[in-house]
């Protein structure tokens, strides 16, 4: 293995305009990798999280949860391209839903327009300035500022509406070298993960200037969560807590058995994100029993930014979280290129590195991600319904749905099969779709309703009743 490797790599971070501290956090984790540092978190270690406050249990003032939402900045992780469902652009620049709040605006919504007007809406109601940053990465910046020049009373004076997110090399696998990759030199970086959300903060100047502004705490999510609104009751419960570091939690169900989840680790009594990956092997079914280890980590997080920052400047920047070692190969879409590792960190891993952080567990309400297409298919459809203050709200239990990746994993794909419209689904308790089927118009899931590969592209007539047989009704 080269032990040239690191060096390289600085120096094309260096020439690439990458910040110094940026530098140092990866050198860092090289560091670790070369040790065969592997992150993990035995179950032997820790103990199951227990005891935990629900947001629906708390007691706030309204004037309490208003002072505290003034002094509340969120931020948006926004680096993501969607590139697993076939995407090449922000993802947040997806069509989420085609309806306004009322049912009677037919223009399509992004997840960037949906977030705008959450903040909007939270404004009017509150008065709290509520500056909104997006933390983009060097391959989705240009699209989303200028998806967001739609809204030009986003801004707040003084506070930038982005930040960058840092990028660093993908390393060989063999050799732990930069890799070279002449036919697109941009796949020869990757982001570092949103464990870089502190980095990026203090590197960019938007900690400093959030602190100056007098502004006192952060809600962050990812973009792609609609459920994640700005929430005044939770800003006072994060106030009154003097904690430095809160997550959301929720209930884990048998589809999050695997998945990051927070622990109690043995040895201090500290709060650890325990991601899949950091799972040893022998540890998986112990890690997956959702009667054990009850909470999954949201990526809701709440930070005190004078606790970061002073934090950042006892560590020059550079942030103790656990390595993620994630094997790729160069271009993500050939998996006959060059094998690659991309060395990554978790936002919510720094749980651990405050004394005194928390959690608070909260509704489904505030996890509703897009990671496919079939998440994609459940937020278009009747099972929710977009409130005047723009969120989402679930009419009833989401149905599980289980869509043919062969025919429905990218964006374009799903789209074309669903171009009339997807079906409703307030009456299922699932939908499983095998095979090649186009929908027409009105189609209506019922109960757990399946539609088997008929071996050839198929189509669902227009308002067609679907149930556990199949195709029951037509129009």
């Amino acid at each position: 293995m080269s032990s040239q490797g690191l060096t390289h790599s600085q120096h094309k971070m260096t020439d690439a305009g990458v910040h110094p501290t940026a530098i140092d956090v990866f050198s860092r984790f090289y560091a670790l990798l070369q040790d065969g540092a592997t992150g993990t978190v035995p179950e032997a270690d820790i103990e199951p999280l227990t005891d935990v406050t629900h947001r629906d249990d708390l007691d706030v003032t309204p004037q309490d949860a208003a002072d505290a939402l003034s002094r509340t900045v969120l931020i948006k992780l926004n680096g993501g391209l969607g590139t697993s469902m076939g995407m090449d652009r922000a993802k947040s620049l997806l069509t989420v839903r085609d309806t306004g709040a009322d049912g009677s605006d037919a223009t399509p919504l992004t997840f960037l327009d949906i977030i705008a007007r959450q903040v909007r809406a939270a404004r009017a109601t509150t008065g709290a300035q509520l500056p909104l940053l997006f933390m983009n990465s060097f391959r989705t910046r240009d699209d989303t500022l200028a998806a967001l020049a739609a809204y030009p009373d986003l801004a707040v004076d003084g506070l930038p509406l982005d930040f960058l997110q840092n990028r660093e090399p993908k390393l060989r696998a063999d050799d732990l070298e930069p890799v070279e990759w002449p036919a697109d030199p941009d796949l020869e970086w990757c982001p570092p993960g949103h464990g870089d959300l502190y980095t990026a903060l203090v590197a960019s100047g938007a900690l400093q200037a959030l602190l100056d502004a007098g502004y006192l705490y952060a809600s962050v999510s990812n973009s792609d969560n609609l459920g994640a609104a700005p929430d005044a009751a939770m800003a006072g419960w994060f106030a009154a807590s003097g904690a430095p570091f809160a997550a959301e939690v929720a209930r884990r169900t048998p589809a999050d058995r695997k998945g990051g989840h927070l622990v109690v680790r043995r040895s201090d009594g500290r709060l650890v994100l325990r991601e899949t990956a950091q799972t040893p092997e022998e540890d998986l079914a112990a890690a997956g029993d959702i009667e054990r280890h009850k909470f999954f980590n949201t990526n809701n997080l709440w930070l005190d930014l004078r606790a970061l920052a002073a934090e950042l400047e006892r560590t020059g920047g550079v942030l103790e979280l656990p390595l993620i070692v994630n094997p790729k190969t160069v271009d993500p879409t050939d998996p006959s290129s060059t094998p690659v590792i991309q060395m990554e960190s978790a936002m919510g891993a720094a749980i651990e590195v405050f004394e005194g952080s928390t959690v608070i567990e909260v509704d489904r309400s505030r996890f509703l991600p897009v990671k496919a297409t079939s998440d994609l298919l459940l937020l278009r459809s009747d099972v929710y319904e977009l409130a005047e203050d723009f969120t989402l709200r679930a009419r009833v239990e989401a149905p599980l749905i289980d869509l043919d990746s062969a025919h429905y994993k990218l964006v374009g794909d799903f789209d074309a099969r669903f171009a009339q419209g997807v079906p409703s689904l307030r009456g299922a308790t699932g939908l499983a779709v095998r095979g090649d089927w186009t929908f027409g118009r009105d189609v209506v899931a019922e109960g757990d309703a399946v539609l088997e590969d008929a071996g050839a592209p198929s189509s669902v007539p227009d308002g067609a009743h679907v149930g556990p047989a199949g195709i029951v009704a037509g129009s």
